[in-house]
């Protein structure tokens, strides 16, 4: 740990195991690219990171989709923190080359991807649970009558409900905000 009167940037810095040498061009070219990838703000001059560090086992095709995928979420602007947690150490090289792309993902992305992911499941809870019969409703596709309907509260409480509607006839689905 660095003593408190020292403050300069590269006494914070977790230091990296050496990389393995290659020859290997394409091992070589995707280093080179993620190196670049984590330079891609100035962040990594003030935590005094050495960037040419990351570490992965084979150079078939999906090692450089993987290592593509690395780049292009280190480079993500509205991504800055995954930058600079690999940068700090936080997620080390090994931790780099294993993670998905939800891991990787920003923060914004993760929070829409749960709100697909619930309503999904409303919708699909919608489909299996049937619903009120009605022929109030006249289908968009086929212009039928024979629907069915399930009213849920997708809103604030003081909104009014929102209506699901499935058309029996063709397998339509829309929603009616009131």
């Amino acid at each position: 740990l660095p003593s408190p009167s020292d403050d300069t940037p590269s006494s914070f810095v977790n230091t990296f195991p050496r990389a393995a040498s290659t020859s290997d061009p394409i091992r070589v070219k995707c280093r080179e690219m993620l190196a670049n990838a984590l330079q891609t703000g100035d962040d990594y001059i003030a935590i005094g990171a050495d960037c040419d560090e990351l570490v992965f086992k084979n150079t078939d095709m999906k090692y450089k989709n993987r290592v593509r995928s690395r780049i292009s979420n280190l480079k993500d602007v509205k991504n800055p923190n995954l930058r600079r947690t690999v940068l700090c150490g936080s997620i080390t090289p090994e931790r780099m080359a294993k993670m998905t792309a939800e891991e990787m993902a920003s923060d914004e992305l993760k929070e829409i991807r749960k709100n697909l992911t619930k309503e999904a499941v409303r919708d699909h809870q919608m489909a299996t649970t049937g619903g009120t019969q009605t022929d109030l409703f006249t289908c968009g596709k086929c212009k039928g009558k024979n629907c069915t309907y399930t009213q849920v509260q997708t809103r604030s409480a003081d909104e009014p409900m929102t209506t699901f509607v499935f058309c029996s006839g063709c397998g339509n689905r829309w929603k009616v905000c009131q």
